[in-house]
């Protein structure tokens, strides 16, 4: 199994196959003894033959030697982590890593086909690979500077460029994308905390927009994001999280995150407001259905939270999607901004290069004629149920079917159209002058199959 591949195999072909397990019933101590003999640092603990959670050499240190409690007598029902998350042995060994660290955990068990624990993945088996997504994670969760965590950013856009030279699929790389940078910003923010904003209240979330909040990034995406304060916060409070806004914004543009050209970014006031203000704003906003307004307020469709309330963030959401449903107006202006844009192709059914300058003979990935795939499905899927998912999801998911007939011959292309673009800008990053635009004969690998 070459390096090259290694990441899009499934997991099946790399866990532990001879599992390590004890009755929820056995002390700690007899389970100790069972890891100390068999030299494992984790453990399967089964009510009769059912996997029902795992225990760690971290859950002996954390929850029974600092605790002073009595090995002899603490059973493992009693201090297991549970449930035991897993993955399929077919997922792909890239798939594990994204779970992992969305769980924020460093063993996962793998099932069968038939949904029967068959083996386990540690963190370790994974850092042994050298280009590992794992090893970039393991070192964000120790990094203890800005210089530290602006290499690994570079890290992770070398990682992400030798995974699609890989063949990886668009939608494994974008995922990861998101992953390794949602934690970037977590350790940037535990950093800041720690540092400087030990006293930062914490009824407020920061959240990102756009491409970052689908979780289609590509390596160049520069950041949307914005704050959500709760109501009814004091003046002090308000400043402490102005001061931490700033300091965390200035803090990702040292490290390589670009700014936003538009300023969509939480350290600006407009974009850093109260759960009612943001309501406010956004029902001034869908009242005139002017252009601008339609576009911002379509950068709410695609909100996440990152770090702090998220009940916050769905509150907003539930109000965005409520008001986008109400008004017809809005949608249909929504949708007329959309179909004025000229599809890029010449007259024999190819695609428009630039004709001139740098990028001669290139296709500009971030002009709007290659954005109405995502807007105009947006419409759409407000229209049927206020859906937010991301557009490929929005194209082939089921509620989407009112406006996109499951007979259509070409409903199957529609998401691939759209991982297509995405991936194009993923893999032109090594290739184009500016890091934004490519060919699409340029990127290697770019089949059907590893579209999405």
């Amino acid at each position: 199994m070459t390096e090259e591949n290694v990441f899009f195999f499934p997991v099946g072909d790399f866990c532990r196959r001879d599992l390590i397990t004890c009755p929820a019933e056995a002390t700690v101590a007899e389970l100790a003894a069972i890891m100390r003999e068999r030299n494992v640092s984790s453990i399967i603990v089964r009510e009769g033959e059912t996997p029902v959670g795992i225990i760690t050499d971290r859950d002996l240190r954390n929850k029974v030697v600092s605790r002073g409690a009595d090995p002899a007598t603490l059973t493992a029902r009693a201090i297991m982590s549970e449930p035991l998350i897993t993955v399929a042995e077919d997922q792909s060994l890239l798939e594990v890593v994204c779970k992992m660290s969305r769980h924020n955990i460093h063993r996962i068990g793998v099932a069968d086909g038939e949904g029967q624990l068959c083996g386990i993945v540690n963190e370790s088996d994974i850092l042994r690979q050298t280009h590992s997504p794992q090893r970039l994670l393991h070192d964000l969760e120790r990094a203890e500077s800005l210089d530290e965590l602006k290499k690994i950013h570079q890290g992770v856009q070398d990682l992400v460029v030798f995974l699609s030279r890989s063949g990886v699929r668009t939608k494994d790389l974008v995922r990861l994308i998101a992953t390794l940078n949602d934690r970037l910003v977590l350790r940037l923010i535990d950093l800041l905390r720690r540092e400087r904003f030990a006293d930062l209240p914490e009824n407020f979330v920061f959240m990102v927009l756009g491409s970052e909040g689908r979780g289609e990034q590509t390596l160049s995406t520069d950041q949307d994001n914005a704050i959500i304060c709760a109501d009814g916060l004091d003046a002090e409070a308000l400043g402490r999280i102005e001061t931490f806004s700033q300091a965390l914004i200035d803090g990702l543009i040292q490290i390589g995150v670009p700014e936003c050209p538009g300023g969509i970014m939480a350290k600006n006031t407009f974009w850093r407001r109260s759960l009612e203000d943001w309501s406010v704003a956004l029902d001034q906003r869908i009242s005139v259905p002017s252009p601008e307004n339609i576009l911002s307020f379509s950068m709410f469709a695609d909100i996440r939270g990152v770090w702090g309330g998220m009940s916050l963030v769905d509150s907003l959401k539930s109000a965005v999607i409520r008001r986008a449903m109400e008004e017809d107006l809005f949608l249909s202006r929504m949708a007329a901004n959309v179909v004025r844009f000229v599809p890029p192709l010449g007259m024999f059914g190819s695609l428009k290069v630039e004709k001139q300058g740098a990028y001669r003979g290139l296709i500009d990935l971030k002009k709007p004629e290659f954005s109405p795939s995502p807007k105009g499905s947006r419409s759409c899927a407000w229209r049927a149920a206020g859906s937010a998912a991301a557009p490929a999801i929005r194209f082939s998911g089921s509620k989407s079917s009112r406006f996109f007939p499951s007979s259509s011959p070409t409903i199957s292309t529609r998401p691939s159209a759209c991982w297509f673009f995405t991936g194009c800008a993923v893999r032109s990053m090594p290739f184009a002058p500016g890091w934004n635009r490519t060919t699409i004969s340029t990127p290697p690998n770019l089949t059907a199959s590893n579209w999405g």
